[in-house]
């Protein structure tokens, strides 16, 4: 398996970068015996409680299927589904440099694809991005 040759040494890891909306998280794969998550040292069901939103963070790595990591994530700013996405994404990125192989399942699952929606800026003279102030002819 080609995740094995790459973490000969165990100082080792693979890091990734997912981002979503405002939501930044920094993703670090090492080699291990069975998946382990932490987020911001926290485990996966503690940080996110609800079984939807840790099946977000899974998706990526039960798509791949390559092998057994110690996943150690950062993830600051956005909110916790944002967060979910943004780590989904830095997780296949990650993956993706760890097995090449891995590539097309998860970008035919499209998890490679960068969200490019956020919330539009507030601009001057309007009460929010595009509402205008109520209109009175006299």
């Amino acid at each position: 398996m080609a995740t094995k040759e790459k973490f000969k040494n165990k100082d080792k890891y693979i890091e990734a970068v997912g981002r979503r909306k405002t939501a930044i998280a920094r993703v670090r794969l090492t080699s291990a015996s069975k998946n382990v998550f932490k987020v911001n040292n926290k485990d996966l069901a503690s940080y996110f409680p609800t079984e939807e939103l840790r099946r977000v963070v899974e998706e990526a790595i039960n798509k791949a299927k390559v092998g057994t990591f110690n996943i150690s994530i950062n993830v600051n700013g956005g909110g916790v589904h944002s967060q979910a996405e943004a780590i989904r994404l830095g997780l296949a990125r990650a993956l993706v440099k760890s097995d090449k192989e891995s590539k097309p399942k998860l970008k035919n699952a499209g998890f490679l694809k960068r969200d490019p929606r956020a919330k539009e800026r507030r601009k001057f003279g309007l009460k929010k991005a595009r509402k205008a102030p109520q209109w009175s002819k006299r």
